[in-house]
């Protein structure tokens, strides 16, 4: 016959188990600091006088610390907002088209690109397209009417008017001819498919160009 023993100190002896531990904050905080400070001043030895300065100076520690954590969860709430913010920010650019730094894109058969070039200064601006091989297969003329950014389009075709093939294409800006030819910066326009959240910040994910942090973006829409 099992015993079970009257004593309710244990409730799981009769079963083996020994008793449960109960969890203890043996963590000392403010309040519990101040009880203790009071209790040494009320009980101290008039002969010998406690050092309030040095209750003063943990207490004064005892607040900086308890000020630091307030403050990181308050700085901890404000990220997350901002991240939420960030998100809903990002969702509102897929499907528009950004500009960017970048001279090359993959694109599908007959697909054509435009962009901007960096002009220099004015003047008439040479454009290649060129593709993965190394071929130029179009050629166009764009004029500058001064310095800073001149649109121009490429239909997809080929100087011969065909589409071209689907691939990896670069453009290339020149300005003037011979030992004076410059080439000038290329900025591509691409679709944005979708974007993400990396620890770095936003990045976008464009058509033909792939992943692309977004202080490469110079416009969208």
């Amino acid at each position: 016959m099992t015993t079970i023993p009257a004593s309710s100190d244990n409730p799981y002896a009769g079963y083996g188990l020994g008793a449960q531990a109960r969890a203890r904050d043996s963590s000392l905080g403010q309040a519990d600091f101040l009880h203790l400070m009071s209790e040494q001043l009320k009980n101290q030895d008039p002969l010998k006088p406690l050092d309030s300065s040095q209750f003063l100076g943990q207490l004064a520690q005892f607040s900086a610390v308890q000020g630091i954590e307030e403050m990181n969860g308050a700085m901890g709430a404000m990220a997350s907002v901002m991240e939420n913010d960030q998100a809903l920010r990002a969702a509102a650019l897929v499907g528009h088209d950004a500009l960017v730094d970048a001279d090359s894109l993959t694109l599908a058969e007959g697909t054509g690109l435009n962009g901007e070039i960096v002009a220099t200064s004015a003047g008439p601006l040479q454009v290649e397209i060129v593709d993965g091989s190394g071929q130029v297969v179009r050629r166009m003329t764009v004029d500058a009417d001064a310095a800073g950014t001149v649109p121009f389009a490429w239909d997809g075709r080929t100087d011969g008017g065909e589409a071209a093939p689907g691939g990896r294409y670069t453009v290339h800006a020149i300005a003037g001819t011979g030992d004076n030819a410059q080439a000038l910066d290329v900025r591509v326009a691409a679709h944005i498919d979708s974007v993400s959240i990396e620890a770095t910040g936003l990045v976008l994910n464009l058509a033909g160009l792939g992943s692309v942090p977004l202080s490469s973006i110079r416009r969208i829409g």
